[in-house]
């Protein structure tokens, strides 16, 4: 590791947020991964301004993390620099009928704060553990709502420092996709238009759908979730099942018997397993239905 690298980052935020040969294990939710070069956390935005532009002006590679929530990282780790955001990027604030969220806060946050007020729209991300800024850059969804129905505004950094503002145009939203999965903005802020309605309506729909995420979803093991998108006019885990791929296994990763979407961590695996298991569910399916299933899960680093 450059000490020129660590002694700026020192002159930017605290020493102890920054950490080297951090295992990424912890800060991922299959709970797999080998160490970052350096993990900083980033608590203001003059602080991200300075930290994105000295890292592309040296040519360092880094990795902006939200709540690694759909992120797979390698055994043997990521050589460059990962970057959290914390501190300001966390706040929520709600005016009318808008909720304004940093890219750090949580999905589930963002709903609540939404609920409180009395707003509705946002039902459907209050059981995605994810970021708001990792969720608008992959136009996260469920129960048949997704970020791009109530996402007026992105305001994201360029790599020199600059802010920009994008609208709903210029996002580009698609499947499970925005135009910041091709172009290096760090997202800072996420303005989404909601509708009023009335709180304890609000707050059932998000019991019910929690509810329904228990009872069909194995939340009790690590996972990133859906582990693959869905397929134009099927479902993954439909076909995965009908591939006879439920309970499939690459040593400690793992098809779910309980929604064949998901490839779960029984507390044993390896990353190498959990991509093992996910190419081979890609070409069994491909194999049995001609369909070939597409990742959603980010693969990061060395395996």
């Amino acid at each position: 590791m450059s000490k020129a690298l660590i002694d700026f980052l020192k002159t930017v935020v605290p020493a102890e947020n920054i950490h080297q040969e951090e295992p990424m294990a912890g800060h991922t939710t299959f709970r797999v991964g080998g160490p970052a070069e350096v993990l900083v956390s980033v608590e203001k935005r003059g602080q991200l301004e300075k930290v994105i532009r000295y890292l592309n002006l040296a040519g360092w590679p880094y990795f902006l993390l939200g709540k690694g929530s759909n992120l797979l990282v390698g055994d043997r780790g990521y050589r460059g620099v990962i970057i959290t955001l914390a501190g300001e990027f966390s706040e929520v604030r709600v005016e009318g009928d808008r909720v304004t969220a940093g890219a750090a806060a949580s999905l589930s946050q963002a709903a609540r704060a939404a609920m409180e007020d009395g707003l509705t729209g946002l039902e459907f991300a209050s059981g995605i553990p994810g970021s708001v800024g990792g969720g608008v850059r992959m136009n996260a969804g469920a129960y048949g709502g997704e970020m791009s129905q109530i996402v007026e505004s992105v305001q994201v950094m360029y790599t020199d420092g600059n802010v920009l503002t994008l609208n709903q145009e210029t996002m580009e939203f698609g499947y499970r996709s925005s135009v910041l999965r091709d172009r290096p903005y760090v997202v800072t802020e996420v303005c989404m238009k909601l509708e009023k309605g009335v709180r304890e309506e609000i707050a059932d729909r998000m019991n019910d759908l929690a509810s329904r995420r228990r009872e069909k979803q194995p939340l009790e093991y690590a996972s990133a979730g859906s582990t693959f998108k869905r397929p134009e006019g099927n479902f993954a885990g439909k076909l995965i099942m009908e591939s006879g791929l439920a309970g499939a296994r690459v040593g400690g990763a793992k098809v779910s018997e309980k929604h064949c979407g998901f490839v779960i961590n029984d507390g044993t695996a390896t990353a190498a397993d959990v991509a093992a298991l996910i190419r081979k569910v890609v070409d069994t399916v491909k194999e049995r239905s001609g369909i070939r299933l597409e990742p959603e899960v980010i693969f990061l680093g060395d395996f």
